[in-house]
């Protein structure tokens, strides 16, 4: 059987922009794009574990609005349970990311024309198709 990994990923919008970062060179899906985010760790709730992962990649407060997709991915022998919570900046945007090489705001209807990460696909066309 496939190990389970719980993420989370945040999917911040700004206006009528998203925030989408590029992972690192030499990461696991290094080069592709994703929602900023990370794993959920023992006892912590989705919304506990996206704002720590995101105050230590961003540097960034957020306010956690609620779920838009929980799906899994089989990547290799792992399966990913990515959850996507919806969320809002608590402050300024961030400037630089721990684990990213860049990052941008999309709007939804230009989500389509980057590389994304498999595990990120079904939120990304949530969102294209909520604009549509």
């Amino acid at each position: 059987m496939a190990k389970m990994l719980e993420v989370v990923a945040a999917v911040i919008q700004d206006g009528d922009q998203f925030l989408v970062c590029r992972r690192r060179a030499g990461k696991a899906a290094g080069g592709r794009w994703e929602f900023p985010g990370g794993k959920v760790e023992d006892g912590e709730s989705a919304a506990d574990a996206l704002r720590r992962e995101i105050q230590e990649e961003l540097a960034i407060g957020i306010r956690v609005l609620g779920e838009l997709t929980t799906d899994d991915t089989l990547v290799g022998d792992v399966v990913i349970r990515l959850t996507c919570l919806r969320a809002e900046l608590d402050g300024p945007r961030p400037i630089e990311s721990t684990d990213h090489d860049s990052l941008a705001w999309v709007a939804a209807d230009d989500l389509d024309q980057l590389d994304w990460a498999e595990p990120d696909l079904p939120a990304v066309r949530q969102l294209i198709a909520s604009v549509t």
